[in-house]
C-alpha cells in the first residue's frame, strides 16, 4: 500500500502507470480479484452512487426526524428554470450532494465516499462531470479508484472521521477525492491530481464538525453542497496553472494535527458550533419530546 502522494508518485513514474493503474493493481492484490471483477463492483457502486445523487431531484425527500429535506428539488428547480448566479454545472451538482445528503438522512441506500456524512460530494462530482461532458463509464471508474488513492492516504495519515478529526476531515477528505477525480477526468498529469486534493483541503482547513441535534442533517447537507463546489474550483485553480506552495503529504498532515486541536465540543458532539446555539437547543428539545 503507498501511504503518501510521494511513494505512489514515484512508482508512477518507476513502472510508467497512472495512479487508477497502481491503484488497480493493489486491489486486485488485496482482494484476490480480477480487473473485471473489481470494474464490475465500481459499476455497482457508481449505480447506488447515481441513484443517491438523482433521487431527490424530481421527488423531495424529506429526513426520518423531519427537520431537513426537500432542498435538492428545490436546487435542482432553480437550476433548470432560473438564472443562478453560479451556472447550471454548479447548481446542479449542489442539487446532487444534496440529494444524497437527504437520501442518507432519510435511512436510504448510499455510499460512504469516504463516510456517511460527506457522501454527496463525490457522487455528485462525478454524476455532474459525466452528464456534461459525456465521459464513458469506464472513465468514471477510473477516476473513481484515483479518488480512492487519495482518501485512502488521508485515512492513514491523517483522518476521514468527523468525530476525531471535524468536517474538515469528512467533507475535506471527500473534496480531496472528488477534486483528483475531476483531474482525472480531465486529463491532468499525476502531480495536478495531488495539487487539486491539496487544494480542496486547504480551503476548508479547519471546518468543525457541530451537527444539530447529533443528527447527520444539518449542516452537512450544506456542506455536501459546499463540498462538490470546493471540488470543481479546486480542480479548475490546477489546470489554470496555479501551484501548491505546500504539497499534498504536508497538507494532509497539517489537517490531521489541526484535528487533534480541536476541542471535543467541535467533533460530532452536538455541544459547541451551530449545534450550540439557541435555536439549535430549542430544536434538541422538541426533538426529545417526540
Amino acid at each position: 500500500m503507498y501511504t503518501s502522494a510521494k511513494s505512489m508518485m514515484d512508482a508512477c513514474k518507476e513502472q510508467n502507470k497512472t495512479i487508477y493503474e497502481l491503484q488497480l493493481d493493489q486491489e486486485m492484490e488485496a482482494s484476490d480479484m480480477t480487473k473485471d471483477e473489481i470494474y464490475d463492483y465500481l459499476r455497482k457502486t457508481y449505480e447506488i452512487m447515481k441513484k443517491s445523487a438523482n433521487a431527490g431531484l424530481t421527488e423531495p425527500i424529506t429526513s426520518m426526524s423531519g427537520m431537513t429535506g426537500k432542498n435538492a428539488f428545490k436546487v435542482n428547480d432553480y437550476s433548470m428554470n432560473s438564472k443562478s448566479i453560479s451556472g447550471s454545472l454548479i447548481t446542479k451538482a449542489m442539487a446532487r450532494a444534496l440529494s444524497t445528503s437527504e437520501v442518507n438522512a432519510s435511512m436510504g441506500r448510499i455510499v460512504a465516499a469516504p463516510t456517511a456524512g460527506a457522501s454527496g460530494i463525490l457522487p455528485a462530482t462525478l454524476v455532474t462531470m459525466q452528464d456534461e461532458f459525456d465521459y464513458s463509464d469506464e472513465e468514471i471508474f477510473n477516476a473513481l479508484l484515483t479518488a480512492s488513492a487519495v482518501g485512502e492516504i488521508i485515512a492513514v495519515n491523517a483522518t476521514i472521521s468527523g468525530a476525531e478529526g471535524g468536517c474538515q476531515a469528512e467533507c475535506g477528505a471527500a473534496a480531496a477525492m472528488a477534486a483528483a477525480a475531476i483531474i482525472e477526468l480531465r486529463g491532468g498529469s499525476i502531480n495536478d491530481i495531488f495539487t487539486a486534493a491539496s487544494f480542496a483541503l486547504k480551503n476548508i482547513m479547519g471546518l468543525i464538525c457541530d451537527p444539530v441535534c447529533g443528527l447527520v442533517e444539518y449542516p452537512c447537507n450544506l456542506r455536501n453542497a459546499s463540498g462538490v463546489v470546493n471540488a470543481i474550483i479546486s480542480a479548475d485553480l490546477t489546470l489554470a496553472g496555479v501551484e501548491a506552495l505546500i504539497p499534498f503529504d504536508e497538507t494532509v498532515g497539517a489537517m490531521g494535527n489541526v484535528g487533534k486541536e480541536l476541542p471535543v465540543s467541535l467533533k460530532e458532539t452536538a455541544i459547541g458550533g451551530i449545534a450550540g446555539t439557541e435555536t439549535a437547543q430549542r430544536l434538541y428539545e422538541e426533538f426529545l419530546d417526540k
